[in-house]
């Protein structure tokens, strides 16, 4: 009998076709726009998400012969992985091979930012270089940054910062062995001793907001953040008031609270540099994290070890 997996987000096209290919795929959409959805749960084994879902308890628990829940993404902070491991429900995700894309556009961002970039680019096609040169920008190399989440892609970005002779430092839940960068315990304590922040850390309800009105204040009016996270780790209305008053001096965004939707006051500074969460979309890095989404189902269905499952 064909294993029967319900799509609760989009998947990339490719992906999208070969799990139509492999089993009796369902699109949560079009399922209730059928009215099939109620037919259908109990012959449900497989949840197929993304890294921006919301899959509640309840949902989960609408499934009674659900056995795993794969999600195409390092991040599953809007999934319930607790109450799916209490019902015995398997969660999946994608870490490891995003990393070095999303540390590359955090490096990226912050020399977009600093060096003023867009900004620059725009003054070029504008003509109005003929009229004078363009302001001088803050030097990235030899400065300091503050890294708030040492997690794989913290680590990485904190590895390429070492080319650039920074003095690096990180804040995390606790020191972390084997690192010789320099520990701070809070986000605040860090920010005070950085020139340039950058968020890595995981978002969920434990990390909203912690990019925080204080510590904006602490980064001070020479200081730059850069958010490679997620939107909810940074106070957002927080933020637009600290770059629309210079209490720091810009921000590098990739990440939102409510994507797609940027508030226009964003949109409408120049120290702001706004990337539409695209950290790790290389096409070498979807097939990388295609293929191990598929394997993690492939491989739980087959009896092998899963090769990205979340701890319980």
């Amino acid at each position: 009998m064909p294993i029967d997996v319900l799509s609760v987000a989009p998947l990339p096209p490719g992906l999208d076709r070969q799990m139509e290919e492999t089993y009796a795929y369902h699109r949560y959409d079009d399922v209730v726009a059928r009215g099939d959805f109620e037919a259908l749960v109990p012959r449900i084994r497989a949840l197929a998400a993304n890294g921006e879902s919301t899959v509640t308890a309840d949902f989960i628990a609408q499934f009674p012969n659900l056995e795993i829940l794969s999600v195409f993404g390092v991040g599953y902070d809007g999934v319930d992985a607790a109450a799916a491991h209490r019902q015995g429900v398997i969660v999946t995700h994608t870490p490891g091979v995003l990393t070095d894309d999303v540390s590359d556009h955090a490096i990226g961002l912050m020399l977009s930012v600093a060096r003023r970039t867009p900004v620059a680019d725009r003054f070029v096609r504008e003509g109005k270089w003929v009229d004078g040169g363009f302001p001088f920008t803050k030097k990235v190399s030899g400065s300091r940054l503050g890294i708030v989440g040492l997690g794989r892609i913290g680590t990485t970005i904190a590895r390429r910062a070492e080319a650039f002779s920074m003095d690096i430092a990180y804040t995390d839940r606790a020191p972390i062995d084997g690192v010789s960068y320099r520990f701070h315990q809070t986000p605040e304590e860090l920010a005070a001793n950085v020139d340039f922040l950058v968020a890595t850390t995981y978002g969920g309800p434990s990390t909203r907001g912690l990019i925080s009105a204080k510590v904006l204040s602490a980064l001070g009016p020479e200081g730059y953040l850069i958010n490679v996270a997620r939107g909810t780790v940074v106070d957002e209305a927080a933020l637009i008031a600290a770059l629309q008053n210079g209490t720091i001096a810009g921000a590098a965004l990739d990440v939102f609270e409510n994507e797609p939707h940027v508030p226009d006051a964003l949109k409408a500074l120049d120290n702001v540099v706004l990337t539409p969460h695209m950290a790790s979309a290389t096409n070498e890095t979807r097939k990388a994290m295609s293929d191990l989404f598929a394997e993690n189902l492939a491989a739980h269905f087959a009896g092998r070890p899963i090769p990205a499952k979340v701890p319980q």
